[in-house]
């Protein structure tokens, strides 16, 4: 969390992707609901306070949606800790599935 709040979400994302797509044929994004602050994602195993908000997940999936329309690398995706039983209002479920457009180069306004 150091280095997202020092350098920014993008900055991150960014290196991260020149470290995993050098060399290789695809790359597999596995998205852990847990990353998120429980205020954006309340249903999921273990809630973290402190963690990325709304806007800042959505640049960095932003960012990889970005990146893969340029090299077309991304091959799979999953998302997983979404818990119905521990969220309020479907709130996790509706985050996760607006995650995943942005994945697939859907933009927040």
């Amino acid at each position: 969390m150091h280095d997202i709040d020092e350098r920014g979400i993008t900055a991150v994302v960014a290196d991260a992707l020149d470290i995993a797509t050098d060399g290789v044929d695809g790359i597999h994004v596995s998205l852990d609901l847990d990353w998120l602050d429980p205020t954006v994602a309340p249903g999921v195993g273990t809630p973290v306070r402190g963690g990325v908000d709304y806007r800042e997940a959505h640049a960095a999936l932003e960012c990889v949606a970005n990146r893969d329309r340029d090299a077309g690398l991304l091959r799979s995706a999953d998302i997983v800790e979404v818990n119905p039983i521990l969220d309020w209002d479907n709130r996790t479920a509706e985050v996760a599935a607006e995650l995943a457009a942005s994945l697939l180069g859907n933009r927040i306004a």
